[in-house]
């Protein structure tokens, strides 16, 4: 799907541009690697494998942006623990279950924190052909899901 720019946007991004929070101001990490011992397969259980993860926090970011104080905004590097914490921790049978942990522990910790994105990938799964991944990408809003 292009944008009015022409840039290719996926069809879950232009989904979510239907949320009226997205076209605030957000904190964007992506690329995040992590090796982890997550799968329903006791292989991937006992060997693990390689995690890709993107996380997207929507917050005003206004304060932070006059201020040019970090006390103002949410650190990134406190977002990559927490993803950090949840894909090298204990494991999990299903992505869902992570992503949620993640997104979660997020929006607790994180009061100004409004919404968040994850999306975790499995670059390296056997499914019999050629693939750059499989995963799964959960949407969370303060005022649609989370109970504090």
């Amino acid at each position: 799907m292009a944008d009015n720019k022409g840039i290719i946007i996926s069809t879950s991004e232009a989904s979510l541009n239907n949320f009226k929070i997205t076209k605030g101001d957000r904190l964007i990490l992506r690329g995040l690697k992590f090796h982890g011992y997550h799968g329903v397969h006791l292989k991937e259980k006992e060997m693990g494998q390689t995690f890709l993860v993107d996380v997207d926090a929507w917050l005003d970011l206004r304060a932070a942006g006059k201020s040019d104080d970090l006390n103002d905004t949410v650190s990134y590097t406190a977002i990559y623990r927490i993803a950090r914490e949840v894909l090298t921790g204990p494991s999990h049978d299903l992505l869902e279950s992570v992503a949620e942990e993640i997104s979660s522990k997020i929006m607790i910790e994180y009061h100004r924190i409004t919404a968040v994105r994850v999306k975790i990938a499995k670059p390296d799964v056997v499914v019999g052909g050629p693939i750059d991944y499989l995963g799964i990408e959960i949407f969370r809003s303060r005022d649609k899901d989370v109970t504090i």
